[in-house]
């Protein structure tokens, strides 16, 4: 954790430098580009009917970011509204690659999906490291979270059930936002998920992986693994304390399942392109268990050199993060 805390502090210092005078846009013009490719399963068909929308043009306005959170906010609609104006208004920390001088590069972007802790602090590590290796990153917050939520608001149990899929249709939409806006070259979009945010995101990938001129050029999964459920269920820690706010709002472990089901990554995985897919795993992780992940990699088709293993668990595998962005980077600049 020593380690993980000197990398958040020198990329804090990157982050304060970094002073834009002016928001980058105020408002562009965005449109979904999301277009299933034909599912011969029915299970994968009937998953994706929960998970799709009819494609629309959008909007993607600019705000300014809090200190230390980025260089600006960048907002657009949820194209699965839960019905709270607040928490529909899906939300991006913009860190703009930038040049000597401090102006944004013409540079290719990555969408980063957080963890599950309430400060998002491994998000933002990850979004200002590519940052720091010329990668513009947009840090998305999921339903509920940061400034998706107000200070007394706590998900019930209809906002927990309308949350999964909506966090998943989140972070595709959030491609096409990211693809609209300036500094970012040709429309190059990669995708990058930490536990819960690589769970999120290993579905979120699948929605339309395969179609020309869609979906992700890269995807990226950290800590993360197929069979949400049973890591619901036996997994420690993190996943002890999402089981703990489930069962809280009421709900029983056969409805949990249920919804679970709705985004379990193993129905669509098989739709992943396994050339750009790479899955990041702890093999002693007690929270995402490494069979687990051997299960996404399985479905997936990833070749052993696109399922990195790591020597340490769930927490003590953050200390990766310096030697994993700059691989991640790479490919994303190469790609």
């Amino acid at each position: 954790m020593l380690a993980l805390t000197a990398i958040w502090i020198a990329m804090a210092a990157v982050d304060a430098a970094a002073e834009m005078p002016n928001l980058p846009f105020h408002a562009i013009a965005a449109k979904d580009t999301l277009n299933p490719p034909e599912e011969v399963s029915d299970d994968a068909r009937h998953c994706l009917m929960g998970l799709v929308w009819p494609p629309t043009a959008f909007e993607v306005s600019c705000e300014p970011a809090l200190p230390g959170n980025g260089d600006a906010v960048a907002v657009f609609p949820s194209p699965l509204p839960s019905g709270d104006p607040r928490n529909d208004r899906v939300s991006m920390e913009c860190y703009f690659a930038l040049d000597e001088d401090g102006t944004p590069i013409t540079a290719p972007a990555v969408v980063v999906v957080h963890e599950s802790g309430s400060k998002m602090a491994v998000g933002r590590v990850f979004a200002r490291g590519f940052q720091t290796c010329g990668v513009h990153a947009f840090l998305i917050h999921l339903p509920y979270y940061g400034n998706r939520r107000s200070a007394e608001q706590r998900p019930d149990r209809k906002k927990l059930i309308d949350a999964i899929p909506q966090a998943v249709a989140d972070v595709r939409r959030a491609r096409d936002a990211v693809a609209a806006m300036p500094y970012v070259q040709d429309a190059r979009v990669s995708l990058q998920g930490t536990s819960l945010g690589g769970f999120v995101s290993a579905t979120s990938a699948c929605l339309d992986s395969g179609a020309e001129g869609c979906g992700y050029d890269n995807v990226f999964l950290l800590l993360a693994g197929g069979n949400l459920m049973q890591v619901i269920q036996s997994g420690r820690k993190d996943a002890a304390k999402f089981r703990q706010q489930l069962q809280q709002s009421g709900l029983s472990l056969d409805q949990i399942a249920e919804i679970v089901n709705r985004v379990e990554p193993l129905r669509l995985a098989h739709r992943l392109n396994p050339k750009h897919t790479w899955l990041y795993s702890a093999d002693y992780d007690q929270v995402v268990p490494i069979q687990n992940a051997i299960d996404l990699a399985h479905t997936a088709r990833l070749d052993p050199s696109h399922h990195v293993r790591m020597l340490g668990n769930h927490y003590s595998g953050f200390v990766y993060i310096p030697f994993v962005i700059p691989k991640m980077a790479k490919v994303i600049h190469e790609n």
